[in-house]
């Protein structure tokens, strides 16, 4: 773990001065995890909510029907959902749910009204790919193509690939999970949330099941083998959509990032000493990134409502100057 003690550091600063109330932190390369430890009195083996990293779990689940010619970027949503779009006058397809440009207006996370309806009543933000505003409604549409296409529930897909490399928990229903500090504060009504079962936001895991996908990624970039995804499904989830977009909040262009097919790609991120990661984080503080040029994967896990208080644009940079 020495060469990464300054990562190890921030986290246990953070955690120490209150500013994060818990974390698990976890390295990995493409041989498997190689520094994890947790702070604030939780195991290392705890399971946390995601939120958002969810996002990208659900990507390679459809991007693994991608490779299996079942579906296509370009499929429209209204082949899963006959009713989506009778009043927009464009088409909104695969590759847009994808990359935040679906323009499909958003409702709150704790949304009580069921997200299959809410995808089909809550109308048009902005043309489908003329901009890219931050949905995770649209993952209910990924959702409901993966299984229109496979016959298959969306998290039974990723139940199957997480399977593969031991990752047993990644799941909708954990035992028990970390609570979130400050969530009732924040507005969300954390029960609901829990009982959305949000393809864009729901699973919960532990650091491990996340340094597991990232070994594997890492593996499949540097040797072109097939693992979790085959190396053209992974180029293609990490090919940059959005650029040349109009970015409306609450990513803006002077982020410096862009989307690629449910990732993150922080490509010209002005804090970053390197901009060749890719991955998401999650409301709550969750953090996980991949970086093929470094070779290296980083998880982090804590909870706490709003993604305040941290600037985890300094511990990417710790993790990759450590390698």
């Amino acid at each position: 773990m020495t060469v990464y003690t300054a990562a190890f550091d921030w986290a246990r600063r953070h955690v120490g001065d209150g500013r994060l109330p818990n974390a698990v932190l976890g390295i990995a390369d493409a041989d498997g995890t190689v520094a994890l430890d947790s702070f604030g009195g939780v195991p290392v083996d705890a399971s946390y909510p995601l939120f958002s990293i969810t996002k990208i779990l659900t990507g390679i689940t459809a991007t693994r029907a991608i490779e299996r010619g079942l579906l296509t970027p370009n499929t429209p949503l209204a082949d899963a959902v006959p009713g989506f779009g009778s009043t927009r006058d464009d088409i909104v397809r695969l590759w847009h749910l994808g990359s935040h440009s679906s323009g499909i207006s958003e409702p709150p996370l704790d949304t009580a009204v069921p997200l299959a309806e809410e995808l089909v009543t809550r109308g048009r933000d902005f043309r489908a790919g003329t901009a890219s505003r931050y949905s995770t409604l649209a993952y209910t549409g990924i959702a409901a193509l993966y299984e229109h296409a496979t016959g298959q529930a969306w998290d039974a897909g990723v139940a199957e690939w997480a399977s593969t490399i031991g990752a047993d928990g990644l799941t909708l229903d954990p035992d028990e999970h970390v609570p979130v500090e400050g969530a009732r504060e924040a507005g969300l009504d954390v029960e609901q949330f829990v009982a959305n079962r949000d393809p864009g936001a729901g699973l919960f895991a532990r650091a491990e099941d996340l340094l597991l996908l990232g070994s594997d990624l890492l593996r499949t970039l540097r040797d072109g083998t097939p693992g979790v995804l085959t190396p053209a499904g992974l180029d293609f989830m990490r090919r940059p959509v959005t650029q040349g977009m109009a970015r409306l909040e609450p990513y803006p262009l002077e982020r410096g990032q862009d989307w690629g097919f449910t990732v993150n790609l922080r490509n010209r991120a002005p804090g970053l000493i390197s901009t060749d990661g890719f991955g998401h984080g999650g409301w709550a503080g969750t953090e996980f990134y991949v970086h093929p040029e470094h070779g290296v994967a980083w998880v982090l896990l804590t909870a706490k409502a709003g993604r305040v208080g941290a600037d985890t644009d300094q511990l990417d940079n710790a993790v990759v100057a450590g390698v």
